[in-house]
């Protein structure tokens, strides 16, 4: 679609339309006669009115480049694909008529509030995962407190020896930026790292196992045997509590499986695909920053390390993803099973 920049009107056609507006004609009958939108009529007379001409008034700076219209165009076009460029936002201006540079695009949608950022790696979903997401939702949104607090959530995670992979901020002069002081080392493939299964619950932090070698069934069922009642026995959450796993085939494998109801451990039904239902998430991220503080040297001090800071956080940082819970399941209801 095409969009032209609107010409003003001559001042001789804005001159008759206010003489047939002064003369008693209605805005529909000057806009018929003139051949005028009603709208530009009604414009006309109200600056005349205000005004008392209706000549171009002087502007307080340089006309826009984007006319009102093109902006909104834009704008319409990055609503439906956000992932659209600016080289290709470029065309579609050029293709309106009203070519400008790609700051001037920017500029324009930042006027909108839309802003450029990194798009979040989410794993992908498909109708069915989607439709087993909101069932979940919906069957444990009125959980009671009681009944979440007795969840022991679980989960694995890997934690790199060197670097955060993410922006480290100093306060430097121009021409220092590889001074010592002003760097942050990092050791090619990440200087090792461990693959750690940890659990917690409302109550705090159950035990965290770093996993030697590559994980499999029979390692999972080991790593179960050696810490699951013990940590809910130390976390006081009895016998009757609902353990958490996602659906690795590690987890779901026929091992795991006679295991778990050989202990009568109630397993938490979990959708496929649904990391960011699980409030562990959050501790693997405090775990991580409080890490990476203390700079680890070597793959058995990040080990030690790691341990140290998971017993560390307190019950009440546990409390509050666990609380949350509800929220994230309405969120999800909200996205109609999609991530919030």
């Amino acid at each position: 679609m095409r969009i032209m920049r609107l010409k003003e009107l001559p001042e001789e056609l804005r001159d008759r339309i206010v003489a047939r507006h002064r003369s008693g004609q209605s805005y529909k009958k000057i806009s018929a006669a003139l051949k005028v939108p009603k709208s530009t009529v009604a414009s006309i007379i109200l600056k005349w009115e205000t005004f008392g001409t209706t000549r171009t008034l002087p502007r307080a700076g340089r006309p826009a480049k984007l006319s009102y219209r093109g902006r909104r165009a834009l704008v319409r076009e990055v609503k439906k694909n956000p992932k659209i460029t600016l080289a290709q936002l470029q065309r579609c201006s050029q293709e309106m008529g009203e070519s400008c540079r790609k700051s001037t695009i920017t500029a324009a949608l930042h006027q909108s509030g839309l802003y450029g950022r990194v798009a979040c790696r989410k794993p992908l979903l498909s109708a069915r995962h989607m439709t087993a997401r909101m069932e979940f939702a919906k069957r444990h949104l009125k959980d009671s407190e009681m009944v979440r607090n007795k969840i022991l959530w679980s989960d694995e995670t890997k934690r790199e020896l060197v670097g955060l992979n993410s922006k480290q901020y100093v306060w430097r002069q121009p021409g220092t930026a590889h001074h010592l002081s002003n760097t942050v080392p990092t050791v090619k493939h990440g200087g090792g790292s461990i693959m750690l299964w940890g659990c917690f619950s409302a109550a705090g932090t159950g035990r965290l196992v770093a996993i030697e070698g590559k994980m499999n069934a029979a390692k999972y069922r080991d790593i179960l045997d050696k810490n699951l009642l013990q940590s809910a026995k130390d976390l006081r959450l009895g016998r009757r509590f609902t353990f958490q796993q996602d659906n690795d085939p590690k987890h779901t494998a026929k091992i795991t499986k006679e295991w778990l109801h050989n202990n009568s451990v109630t397993v938490l039904e979990w959708p496929s695909q649904s990391p960011d239902l699980n409030p562990i998430e959050h501790l693997w991220k405090d775990l991580k920053m409080a890490v990476h503080q203390r700079l680890p040297s070597n793959l058995t001090e990040l080990e030690r390390i790691c341990k140290e800071e998971w017993q560390r956080i307190p019950k009440s940082r546990c409390e509050k993803p666990v609380a949350s819970f509800p929220r994230r399941l309405m969120a999800v209801l909200a996205q109609k099973g999609g991530f919030y």
